[in-house]
């Protein structure tokens, strides 16, 4: 069949484009068929406007919706037809209105500019939480305080205040909503068995009174507080999480470090491939389908035909740098006396012992062995090799139980309760020889505790490392932001090794998908000079694996 004639001339606006009008029906009168396409959906027609907004039109006749005839055969009374609202117009009339609660605001000091293009309102109960938060050296005092400065920048130079402040007014262009702060008393009927002084539900009866007055608009209180969500649905109200802060929905996304190569796959990628050897290890520059699943310090495999185990240097386009690591689960590779027991250590070890490798990130259940790599990496380079000065040690002082209080001493001192982990590797690493005697046994360790200094978090803004070995123990209790203020603390030389496990998160308000573990591996995935690695197997004990996998 010949192509239809080309048309002579395409239109370039949509303003040339002819509305979109349905035939005008011939006899009101007689039945209209089921494959009228004009009428089957019961909508008005619709026509293109020159401001590129879909309206509907209203038709020149009555018309019938097309739904079966009574059982009696008389035809049913003509039924206006509604308008129906498109995409755009749905975007514009459907801004929700956004209550934010104070926890909101305090584990997030930037959530004010995260809700895009809907409405965000303050009621003066969560101003008043946050000037009684204000003072102190915490963090959460420190987001207090920069919320209070974010809303003074905001609210500058502002006539009239109920009417709204733009978002995006201090250069936040993602946020095209309107701060609204409650100027007046909002009359709410919560029920009376409700204590009327408690900040949670003068905020409740701030969102009920809101829902009230805006019918049109959906009104949902944003909290981290479970018990007040819980609370806010109970009363009809609706009720949401704080989910802009999490980096993923789901765990299982998370970024490995690791990625199995398929059975076929030298069949597959071996076109063109090139191979040299260069300081002891073999590359290969291969091309294929693989290459676009691969990232720069990923770590592959193959078991099945040719066998390769190997880290991916380079990516670009289509082809891939591939190199073969170094065997550390041999006993002549060993490390402090430590050997891989299963390939994610090896890869670990790898990447630990790379000196172009500046933040390293380990994950895994307890037993997998991330403190014991991470502290025998750090005594062969600081001790043997001297590419480092010292180990720092530092991990967030989040209590499982009962806190035990304030500890007295110096800063060493109070953190020596928190480091019983890395007490214990120490007595696994530091095996002097036997013949040496107590005094030689005595001489090592002095040796060791030496290059081994603790820190705590709390004193780390404004300092810089410099060709220190840092290692952060029990990163899944970290926020984003003191995630960032610690690794932002490394000066030239220093290398920053992350250890957690997302299983074990004791922090209020924190999550697998929020936490800042989650976060650094995110945001690091791919960098040339980072690496991560999931830790799948646990090599403490057969007792100690049992009770990881089914307790």
């Amino acid at each position: 069949m010949p192509l239809p004639k080309e048309p002579s001339k395409p239109a370039t606006t949509l303003n040339e484009i002819p509305p979109i009008t349905a035939p005008r029906p011939k006899k009101p009168a007689k039945k209209i068929d089921v494959s009228d396409t004009t009428t089957t959906t019961g909508k008005a027609p619709l026509t293109l406007a020159a401001d590129n907004t879909v309206t509907a039109k209203a038709p020149a006749t009555n018309r019938t919706r097309n739904v079966p005839a009574a059982a009696s055969g008389k035809a049913r009374k003509p039924v206006a037809t509604p308008i129906a609202k498109t995409r755009r117009q749905v975007t514009h009339t459907g801004k929700k209105i956004f209550v934010l609660d104070t926890n909101v605001l305090m584990h997030d000091p930037t959530s004010l500019f995260r809700f895009e293009e809907h409405d965000v309102f303050l009621p003066l109960i969560t101003l008043e939480e946050l000037d009684n938060h204000k003072k102190g050296m915490s963090e959460v005092a420190r987001h207090a305080r920069q919320v209070s400065r974010s809303l003074d920048a905001l609210m500058e130079n502002i006539e009239d205040i109920e009417k709204g402040v733009a978002l995006d007014r201090l250069g936040n262009v993602d946020a095209l909503g309107r701060l609204l702060v409650q100027t007046t008393e909002l009359a709410a009927e919560l029920p009376k068995t409700l204590p009327v002084g408690k900040a949670d539900n003068q905020i409740l009866g701030v969102v009920f009174a809101l829902s009230k007055q805006h019918p049109d608009r959906e009104v949902a209180l944003v909290s981290k507080d479970i018990n007040m969500r819980i609370k806010a649905r109970a009363l009809g109200l609706l009720a949401e999480d704080y989910f802009n802060d999490q980096v993923l929905e789901d765990r299982d996304l998370l970024y490995s470090g690791i990625m199995e190569l398929p059975a076929d796959f030298w069949e597959k990628n071996s076109k063109g491939i090139e191979s040299w050897q260069q300081g002891g290890s073999t590359f290969y520059r291969i091309s294929g389908p693989a290459v676009k699943d691969m990232m720069v310090n990923q770590f592959v495999y193959c078991e099945t035909g040719i066998p390769l185990i190997a880290q991916v240097l380079e990516v670009s386009g289509r082809t891939a740098v591939l190199k073969t690591l170094r065997d550390f689960s041999h006993n002549k590779n060993s490390v402090w006396g430590i050997t891989a027991r299963n390939r994610e250590q090896n890869f670990a070890l790898n990447l630990l012992m790379n000196p172009e490798c500046d933040f390293v990130t380990l994950l895994g259940q307890a037993g997998t062995g991330k403190t014991l790599l991470a502290l025998a990496a750090g005594l062969s380079q600081v001790l043997e090799s001297k590419q480092y000065s010292e180990i720092i040690v530092t991990r967030a002082t989040v209590p499982v139980g009962e806190d035990i209080g304030f500890l007295p001493g110096t800063e060493e001192e109070k953190m020596a309760p928190w480091m019983g982990a890395f007490e214990d590797n120490l007595e696994v690493l530091n095996k002097p020889d036997p013949s040496s005697g107590d005094w030689g046994r005595s001489a090592t360790t002095d040796l060791i505790r030496t290059k081994i200094r603790i820190k705590s978090m709390n004193f780390m803004r404004g300092r810089t490392f410099i060709n220190k070995f840092l290692i952060i123990d029990e990163a899944q209790n970290l926020s984003p932001k003191q995630m960032k203020t610690l690794i932002t603390r490394a000066g030239p030389g220093t290398k920053v090794i992350c250890l957690g496990n997302l299983a074990q998160i004791d922090t209020p308000y924190l999550t697998e998908g929020s936490s800042g573990l989650t976060y650094v591996v995110d945001r690091f995935k791919g960098w040339p000079h980072a690496g991560h690695i999931t830790l799948q197997r646990g090599e403490r004990s057969r007792l100690a694996d049992f009770a990881s996998d089914n307790l």
